[in-house]
């Protein structure tokens, strides 16, 4: 009979690797994105994807489709990072932030308001030398 500890090991080691590799990715990326929206990005965003949608309708939908991709990929390691180390919350709210879907803004509002978030997000764009977000 085989051995399975040894296949659960590897799979560990995997999922070790996976972990520092988010974790570290998380410290890097999320706080260079977060300095790189607009301080007004969460009352623009909307309009500015539907006046896109309607110039471009093709280059829309490329776009809809690589953004929804990217986004999803990011919910996902934020989903993970809730577990994991990492900045789940924030890594989800970047996620969200690139997808387009139907009350998406809803559901940003929702997770900016908390106290805790707006908080966070404006104290990397202070430490980014960048304006504090407007709500």
């Amino acid at each position: 009979m085989p051995d399975l500890s040894l296949g659960y090991r590897e799979l560990a080691e995997l999922l070790g690797l996976l972990s520092v590799i988010t974790f570290v990715g998380s410290l890097l990326v999320i706080p260079w994105l977060i300095g790189r929206l607009p301080v007004n990005y969460f009352i623009q965003h909307r309009q500015k994807v539907e006046e896109r949608h309607k110039r471009h309708p093709l280059v829309a939908r490329m776009i809809f489709v690589l953004r929804n991709g990217i986004g999803s990929l990011l919910l996902l390691a934020g989903i993970g990072m809730l577990v994991l180390p990492g900045q789940g919350i924030i890594t989800i709210l970047i996620g969200f932030s690139f997808m387009d879907f139907p009350q998406k803004h809803k559901l940003e509002e929702t997770l900016v308001r908390r106290p805790g978030v707006a908080r966070t997000l404006n104290w990397l764009r202070r430490k980014q030398n960048k304006q504090p977000f407007a709500f």
